[in-house]
């Protein structure tokens, strides 16, 4: 499809194009509202192992009610693992949202973390390769800062075999998913690795690389499939 010049007339195609997708958006956000949707069941995620590879459980990580009542997840896990091979530690949160038509939806971290009083230095997208997978996953990075304080915030967004980093291909992808298959379901996954002053922004994510290729493959059995 050929660029358009300014006061150029779009093209037949692309007007095609542009009816088709706000069809699709149409029929998705009936299918949203309108019909009673397949609510896919999962594991708790408080059953999740407390060990992955060399990563073993440190902490196990208590969400404030104020916080639960906000998100409106389903399920949630939050918990902070340590690998002497790494050499550092990785908090693990994941919400699991079973359907998205009540209005719960996956908060997004760019939004949470400057009102927490981050600043992001660095945001940028990053693809990890996982073993077994023929596709890497590409996931949100940030680096923030608020005083002296640095972290590495991995995240992403999960839907079955799915993994997506834009917030908004992953509404397009609900509202496809509540056409073909009837069902809105999802998982924000994220991960943080706090940076001392001795530690390298590469260190950091070598290390949270390996801490997801560690988990991402038992997560799956724990999010609806």
């Amino acid at each position: 499809m050929q660029d358009h010049k300014p006061g150029q007339k779009p093209t037949l195609s692309s007007t095609i194009l542009i009816l088709s997708l706000v069809l699709a958006a149409q029929a998705g956000a009936y299918q949203l509202f309108t019909k009673s949707e397949k609510v896919a069941q999962s594991r708790p995620l408080g059953q999740f192992p407390e060990k992955l590879g060399s990563w073993v459980k440190t902490q196990e990580g208590v969400i404030e009610k104020e916080v639960l009542d906000v998100l409106k997840a389903d399920d949630t896990l939050s918990r902070t693992y340590g690998s002497n091979e790494a050499g550092m530690g990785a908090n693990l949160f994941v919400a699991s949202f079973r359907s998205q038509r009540t209005g719960a939806v996956p908060h997004s971290p760019k939004n949470c973390l400057p009102g927490s009083g981050w600043t992001p230095i660095v945001n940028d997208h990053i693809m990890v390769s996982m073993p077994g997978r023929v596709e890497p996953l590409e996931v949100n990075r940030y680096i923030i800062q608020r005083g002296d304080s640095k972290s590495l915030v991995l995240y992403w967004y999960q839907s079955r075999d799915r993994a997506v980093a834009s917030e908004y291909k992953a509404k397009l992808y609900t509202m496809l998913d509540a056409v073909k298959d009837n069902r809105t379901d999802t998982a924000l996954v994220r991960v943080v690795v706090g940076l001392s002053g001795e530690d390298s922004n590469e260190k950091a994510q070598k290390a949270a690389e390996d801490f997801i290729r560690s988990f991402y493959a038992p997560l799956r059995q724990f999010l609806p499939s």
